[in-house]
């Protein structure tokens, strides 16, 4: 793959900046890693994931050296081996999962949060990338081995799936089981994925099945894919896995694979900004990405003959909705691998705008261009988020060398919960 010298530099500016989030972000007293940039924000499990699965690529890049990277990801996997899991009000997780936000000095529940099934998901996603990256034979890489290992095996995924064979959302100790399920096309194939791998607690062969009989095909705008409406449904679960050439019996059907759903799903969204049904300002050919992130609040104004309100922190999608207007150039990036010929130029837009020493329409959570009145290029979402952050580092080293990818291939939880979930072909 040929990259044009400016491209070139241009990622490598996003993606070191995004990957200072966690150098940041990052309380070295046990490990964990804020959800946000804001203040007093606690930390996010999901976000951990991220960092965890970071480091091996600032090691490549040179950012960081493999033993300080070894030392934090020590300090994050003991605290987690050793918190309390008795699922209690105030407890860090349950039957090997975790709250979906913690407090950043206790590591203990906050925000009445749930303990979250596909947080967990991205969690061990980072846990197991760390496992498979830093295989030396010194004290602490195998200490290292030996925590992740652990953490995996005992997460029960099998408590969390349904009669039915679906996985459920999360659960509360105040009430249960929450009463919705993983079903319907969205980001929790990975949860599957690492679901079905496991050795000790495995889902059941029906869970799969059971959720991709959920799925929705269509064509838009000449295109046919499975269809979600927010971009970083199609985004996340790539991350780590590589889904190129490798099909379950769902895409084997279609003559398809996920990668090439999401490549579709990469131009249904811009063909939507430009065609621009609701009118807003800014959207066209290199400005698209609706995704989930956050938004204004501002006052609700006429546009197009409707009153239109705006809707903070959502996830907007294409074509359905909801849409304010809000974009989020951290998604448009994570396209980067699917779609190159229609994210470059976005990119290149999207900085040019913001100017090169500060990337903020990328890596902010949302802008909103209709909102005119916050400044010259719109409403601009304060401060960053981790799981943007993570994706752009992510996302970025899928395209530029892949390791994630090799790394998540050379995992055999990863390799067995794929085969049980009926992948064949390619890489497999």
């Amino acid at each position: 793959m040929t990259v044009d010298p400016a491209d070139e530099a241009m990622l490598e500016r996003l993606q070191r900046g995004a990957f200072e989030y966690f150098l940041k972000a990052y309380n070295p007293r046990n490990g964990l890693v804020a959800d946000t940039m804001r203040e007093g924000a606690p930390s996010s499990i999901a976000v951990i994931g991220f960092a965890l699965s970071a480091y091996p690529v600032g090691i490549e890049r040179g950012w960081m050296e493999r033993t300080e990277a070894v030392r934090r990801s020590l300090v994050t996997l003991r605290f987690l081996m050793g918190s309390d899991q008795s699922g209690s009000a105030h407890a860090t997780g349950y039957r090997g999962f975790y709250f979906h936000f913690l407090d950043m000095e206790l590591g203990t529940r906050v925000w009445l949060s749930e303990v979250s099934l596909i947080d967990t998901g991205f969690l061990m996603a980072g846990v197991l990338t760390a496992a498979t990256y830093f295989d030396a034979d010194t004290i602490e890489e195998r200490e290292l081995r030996q925590l992740a290992n652990a953490l995996y095996r005992r997460v029960d995924w099998r408590w969390a799936q349904r009669d039915g064979g679906a996985v459920t959302h999360g659960w509360k100790p105040e009430c249960g089981f929450l009463n919705y399920g993983w079903e319907g096309y969205s980001e929790a194939i990975l949860l599957y994925v690492l679901g079905l791998g496991s050795p000790t607690h495995a889902l059941t062969d029906e869970s799969f099945p059971a959720w991709t009989v959920t799925y929705q095909w269509e064509n838009l705008y000449g295109h046919n894919f499975l269809v979600a409406g927010p971009l970083f449904i199609h985004q996340f679960s790539h991350a780590w896995i590589d889904f190129r050439g490798i099909r379950d019996a769902f895409m084997r059907e279609k003559d398809c694979d996920y990668f090439e759903n999401s490549r579709r799903a990469t131009y249904v969204q811009r063909e939507y900004a430009m065609r621009n049904p609701r009118s807003f300002t800014g959207y066209g050919a290199d400005c698209w990405g609706l995704s989930a992130g956050d938004g204004p609040q501002a006052e609700a104004r006429s546009i197009a003959g409707r009153n239109q309100t705006f809707y903070g922190y959502a996830a907007r999608g294409v074509p359905y909705g909801p849409d304010d207007g809000t974009l989020c150039g951290s998604s448009t990036l994570s396209s980067l691998v699917f779609a190159p010929e229609l994210v470059l130029p976005a990119l290149r837009a999207l900085e040019a705008r913001s100017g090169t020493n500060d990337p903020s329409l990328i890596r902010a959570s949302g802008f909103n261009p209709t909102v005119a009145e916050a400044g010259p290029n719109g409403w601009i979402s304060p401060g960053e988020f981790g799981l943007d952050q993570g994706m752009i580092v992510l996302m970025i080293e899928n395209y530029r060398s892949g390791l994630p990818w090799r790394l998540g291939r050379a995992n055999p939880f990863v390799r067995a919960g794929l085969h049980r979930a009926g992948f064949k072909g390619g890489w497999l």
